[in-house]
């Protein structure tokens, strides 16, 4: 399957985490492109224009995916986030989330 990760650039750690598992579990898995650690962890790490620039590529990966994960640890979904995770519902990618018991597609299952 072709996984799209989808959640805050906070969770970094979890983002390296689960594009290893779910790698290694046969997807092929699209990540982000930056990374604050990359940038001393600066809330200011890219200007406005390479945002939206960022956010428009990784509405292609959703395109190019079957499913997206969602990073929510602490249930916590920011904005960036419900705008990915709408955009797949919009073009009907299935949803898996790390944290998330009222959703009946759980991550787990990917990684058998």
């Amino acid at each position: 399957m072709r996984i799209t990760l989808c959640g805050s650039a906070k969770f970094e750690n979890e983002f390296h985490e689960y594009n290893e598992k779910l790698t290694l579990a046969g997807h092929v898995v699209y990540g982000l492109a930056a990374y604050p650690s990359k940038h001393s962890n600066n809330k200011d790490w890219y200007t406005e224009e390479q945002k939206q620039t960022l956010d428009l590529i990784h509405f292609a990966k959703i395109d190019n995916s079957d499913a997206i994960v969602i990073l929510n640890l602490n249930g916590y979904i920011g904005f960036s986030t419900r705008r990915e995770i709408e955009y797949a519902r919009i073009k009907e990618k299935k949803e898996f989330y790390i944290e998330n018991a009222k959703h009946e597609e759980h991550v787990k299952s990917l990684l058998r």
